[in-house]
């Protein structure tokens, strides 16, 4: 079972995914501390009632300090919206999730609803979601996992977000148990 620190910016609906699959046991990784970039973000209100130690932090190196004193097998990005460095020792097991199918719609400055917005505008019938390794360029790291959802003509930007949102839920676990499993360096050794 992997362990993992949680870097979140938000609300903390990926960390409410995270907690409820460990408790079904469907997530072989166990969360050791949660940081956040802004102070008094939800997601550290989450992490703390969790249990779990939660920490504000505005740049990498608190960060890095504050990560270092757990044991940490991987760091999952977890609507983290700043470039992470990780320190040496965990440079190559950083996990992130980006709302498309990379490699459309990402790279610097595709995020969020930019991203559903890009879909929408270019009237595609398919999006999803890639779970993958990050390193120093946004969106370029290993692809771990997957998943696409089907899109409808009709669908409004706020309709993709939701579906691609769910796809998410499904696919960050699965990208983690499959890491666990195969180890990190099975995926960089794929590129």
């Amino acid at each position: 079972m992997l362990k993992m620190a949680v870097l979140l910016s938000g609300s903390g609906r990926t960390l409410d995914n995270f907690h409820t699959r460990f408790q079904e046991g469907s997530l072989q990784a166990e969360v050791q501390v949660v940081v956040s970039n802004v102070s008094g973000a939800l997601g550290l209100t989450k992490a703390e009632n969790y249990g779990y130690p939660a920490f504000y932090a505005s740049d990498n190196d608190t960060i890095n300090s504050i990560v270092k004193d757990y044991d940490i097998d991987i760091i999952a990005l977890a609507g983290y919206l700043k470039l992470y460095k990780a320190p040496a020792d965990l440079s190559r097991a950083v996990i992130n999730i980006h709302p498309s199918l990379i490699p459309a719609f990402c790279g610097g400055g595709f995020y969020g609803s930019i991203v559903h917005k890009a879909v929408k505008k270019r009237g595609c019938m398919v999006s999803g979601c890639t779970v993958h390794f990050a390193n120093e360029v946004y969106d370029e790291g290993p692809i771990i996992y997957q998943q696409s959802v089907v899109l409808d003509y009709d669908d409004t930007p706020d309709d993709i977000a939701i579906k691609v949102f769910a796809a998410e839920c499904e696919a960050f676990p699965e990208a983690i148990n499959r890491v666990n499993d195969k180890g990190i360096e099975f995926f960089w050794n794929r590129k």
